[in-house]
C-alpha cells in the first residue's frame, strides 16, 4: 500500500532525478541479500477488467517445470513482474526499487558510499555517463560527461552483459561494490569509431555538496561550486554563504553547477532565494491537463545584486539546471560552458510496505518563461569547452575574465 502523503510532505521527498538523478552516485551497499517473506494473493482487483489467468498459468508452470525449485524465489518473483509492469510505461525514470535497492538510494542522497564515482542516466533509452565526480576512480579512468555505458563487466561477481534494456537500478547494482575490486565498462564517445573499455577500481567516496575558494589575481571572486542537492546541501551552502559575507572587497560570484546531476528539487528553490527577489517564479511543475504548480523563491537574498555568471556543462542535469534557467531568465545570468544535460521531469519517491520503493514521474518542469529543456538541455550564452589536456580549467578561467569585463 502507498502512503498518502500531504503537500508538503510531497515538497519535502520530491526528488529530480538524473541518475541522483537517481543520484546514484554508484556507491556500494551493505544491504542484507535476503528479501522478506510475502504472501500471495491469486485474487484479481475489484472493479478492474483484468484477466491474470497467463500470470498464474505460466507461474504455475515455473513451478512444475522448472529443473532446479530451489531458485524459484517468490518474493524475487513478485519484485520481477512488479519491475516488468513498470517498465512498460516506458520511462526510465519511473521505477520500481527492491528493498535493497531503496536503501541504496537512500545512501547514495547521503554522499558517502564505495564505488566509481559516476552519476548516470538516460539519453533516449541509452544508458549515458552524466558526469564523473571530481578526484574519483572513474574521473582518473578518463570517463567523460556523455559516455554512453554499453557493456559491464565484473570478473568477481561472474557478470557480463550489455546495457540495452537495463535499468538505473540494475546499471547500479551492476557497476556498484567493494573498495578494491574492479569493473570493467565498455563506452561509446562521440568522435570516436571504436569501443573504449576502462577497468575502474572502486573506492571509498565522499562527496560534498559545496565547495567554495576565492579566485582572480586579488582573490577577490568567489567560486562557489554546487556538486548536487542532496540532504546536506543547505546546510554546506549556508556556511559558504556566509563565509563570502564575511570577504572583504567581493567583486562577484561563479556559481558552478558543472557535473551537477541534480537531487531534490526543494534545494534548486532554496539556494535560488539568495540571488532573487521573494516570490520571483522558478520553476512551473506541468502535471498534464492543464495542471500546473509554481514554486517561487523565498530569500533570504544574502547575495542578490552581486555580479553573478553560471558555469555548466553537459553534466549539468534537473535540479541544476532548474537553477540556472531561474536564474537568467529571471535575472539575466549568463551561462558560460556547454549545453547542459536536458532531463526535464520530476520524480516523486513513494515508501511501500516491506522497504520497497516506486520513483514515479509526476510532472514535466518548466522554465519561468515555459521552456522545457528535456533532450535539449540550456544553451551556453559563452560556449567554451575544457580542454582535459592542459592542466588550464579553460572555462573557470573565461568565467573569471567575464566578471572582470564585464
Amino acid at each position: 500500500m502507498i502512503p498518502k502523503l500531504t503537500l508538503p510532505k510531497v515538497r519535502k521527498l520530491i526528488v529530480v532525478l538524473t541518475s541522483w538523478t537517481f543520484f546514484f552516485l554508484l556507491g556500494y551497499s551493505i544491504a542484507a541479500s535476503s528479501v522478506p517473506k510475502i504472501t500471495i494473493n491469486r485474487e484479481s482487483p475489484k472493479n478492474r477488467d483484468l484477466d491474470f489467468s497467463l500470470f498464474w498459468n505460466i507461474w504455475d508452470t515455473l513451478d512444475a517445470n522448472y529443473y532446479d525449485n530451489s531458485q524459484l524465489d517468490e518474493a524475487n518473483m513478485i519484485y520481477g513482474a512488479i519491475k516488468g509492469m513498470v517498465a512498460a510505461v516506458g520511462d526510465p525514470y519511473t521505477v520500481f526499487l527492491t528493498p535493497r535497492e531503496n536503501e541504496v538510494t537512500q545512501e547514495d542522497l547521503s554522499g558517502n558510499f564505495e564505488g566509481v564515482g559516476i552519476q548516470i542516466g538516460f539519453r533516449g533509452q541509452q544508458l549515458a555517463v552524466i558526469s564523473p565526480l571530481p578526484g574519483t576512480p572513474a574521473e582518473e579512468a578518463g570517463i567523460k560527461a556523455g559516455d554512453y555505458i554499453v557493456g559491464i563487466k565484473d570478473e568477481e561477481k561472474d557478470i557480463e552483459r550489455g546495457t540495452t534494456g537495463i535499468t538505473l537500478p540494475e546499471a547500479v547494482q551492476l557497476i556498484r561494490g567493494r573498495a578494491g575490486t574492479k569493473v570493467n565498462l565498455t563506452l561509446l564517445r562521440g568522435g570516436s569509431d571504436e569501443p573504449i573499455i576502462v577497468d575502474v577500481v572502486r573506492k571509498s567516496i565522499d562527496v560534498p555538496s559545496v565547495s567554495l575558494a576565492f579566485v582572480g589575481e586579488t582573490k577577490d571572486i568567489a567560486h562557489l561550486r554546487v556538486m548536487k542537492f542532496g540532504a546536506e546541501t543547505k546546510a554546506e551552502w549556508d556556511k559558504a554563504v556566509l563565509e563570502i559575507l564575511l570577504h572583504n572587497n567581493l567583486s562577484g560570484v561563479i556559481l558552478d553547477l558543472r557535473g551537477n546531476p541534480g537531487g531534490y528539487l526543494q534545494g534548486a528553490v532554496d539556494l535560488s532565494g539568495d540571488f532573487m527577489d521573494v516570490n520571483e517564479l522558478v520553476v512551473i511543475e506541468d502535471r498534464g491537463n492543464a495542471h500546473t504548480e509554481e514554486l517561487r523563491a523565498n530569500g533570504p537574498g544574502r547575495l542578490k545584486g552581486e555580479k553573478l555568471v553560471i558555469l555548466a556543462d553537459g553534466g549539468s542535469a534537473s535540479a541544476s539546471e532548474i537553477l540556472a534557467g531561474a536564474l537568467r531568465e529571471n535575472l539575466g545570468t549568463d551561462i558560460i560552458g556547454m549545453t547542459t544535460f536536458g532531463k526535464g521531469t520530476i520524480q516523486e519517491p513513494m515508501y511501500l510496505d516491506s522497504g520497497a520503493g516506486l520513483h514515479v514521474t509526476i510532472a514535466k518542469w518548466l522554465t519561468p518563461k515555459g521552456n522545457w529543456v528535456n533532450d535539449q538541455g540550456l544553451l551556453p550564452d559563452v560556449e567554451i569547452e575544457d580542454d582535459f589536456d592542459t592542466p588550464e580549467d579553460e572555462q573557470l578561467a573565461k568565467a573569471i575574465d567575464y566578471l572582470i569585463t564585464n
